[in-house]
């Protein structure tokens, strides 16, 4: 079975200059998500960042090493959840 696929092509001159009315993303959106990207820049730089990621190759070991236990573990903290959560009638 044949699909058209569309294609499209791009000038390869200079890019074009962006007026600022169309932009269609506003100023303090813009500057939030500068701030989010430079946090979150800072944090995968962190030694924090390092120990989440030892943690997460140690659970996963855990986890391939320990399969009943850990799918045990995951199904009581799954209903403690469903208890803590569930709304009351």
């Amino acid at each position: 079975m044949e699909q058209e696929v569309p294609v499209t092509i791009h000038n390869s001159g200079e890019p074009k200059q962006e007026t600022p009315s169309a932009n269609p993303i506003p100023e303090p959106v813009r500057e939030l998500g500068s701030t989010v990207s430079d946090a979150v820049s800072s944090f995968m730089e962190s030694e924090q960042y390092e120990q989440l990621k030892q943690t997460a190759t140690k659970v996963k070991s855990y986890i391939r090493d320990n399969p009943v236990p850990a799918m045990l573990y995951t199904l009581g903290a799954g209903a403690v959840l469903g208890f803590l959560l569930k709304k009351k009638h």
